[in-house]
This record gives structure tokens, sequence and C-alpha cells, in this order.
């Protein structure tokens, strides 16, 4: 499951092993096909990897802290810090990808 969240909650994800954050906007076309695609992939990896999703709307000052400057993008985090970052609409395969080539 990914969990939508915003700046009140953020601080949980440094506690998180590892960590994917979608950042998305409710207007933004690429960001609506890559929903269902996150919500399938947060499916497969429940046991290892926690997922989140950000409104960069809501929250310009996360945003700006991880320099968004265009959605979607997943920014993959280990116990707080930034390994990885991916732009743009992928399909279920390059998501599944992006993280296997963190984990283990």
């Amino acid at each position: 499951m990914v969990k939508k969240i915003s700046k009140n909650e953020f601080e949980q994800v440094k506690n998180d092993e590892i960590a994917v954050i979608d950042f998305s906007a409710e207007w933004c076309g690429p960001c609506k096909m890559l929903a269902p695609v996150m919500e399938e992939v947060s499916e497969e990896f429940s046991d290892s990897v926690s997922f989140y999703n950000i409104d960069v709307d809501e929250n310009m000052d996360i945003a700006q802290m991880y320099k968004i400057v265009s959605i979607p993008a997943l920014i993959l985090l280990k116990k707080g810090e930034t390994v990885d970052m991916q732009i743009g609409f992928q399909p279920k395969d390059g998501v599944v990808s992006f993280i296997k080539s963190h984990l283990g």
C-alpha cells in the first residue's frame, strides 16, 4: 500500500530501512498513470520497502528539499538518505528494476 503523507508525517520516512517516495500532483496525467503501478509494486515489496506519496502542490517545501523539478518523481531512500531518483512515468517492470537494484 502506498501511504499518502504530508509534512507532519514525513519524519517517519527517515526511520524506514528502505522507502520509496512518489512525488506527484492531482493535475499531472503521468502521475495518475503511475499511481496504480505504484500500488501494485508496493504489494510485491510490502515486506521490505515502505511506499509513500507526496503531493508537491500541498508539500512544496518537501519537494524543494529533494530538488524535485519534474513529476512524477520517485526517490529511493535508505535510512533517510537519498540513494536514487527516477523521473517520469515508468511501467511496472521499470519501477521494479529501479527498486531491485538497491535491495540486498
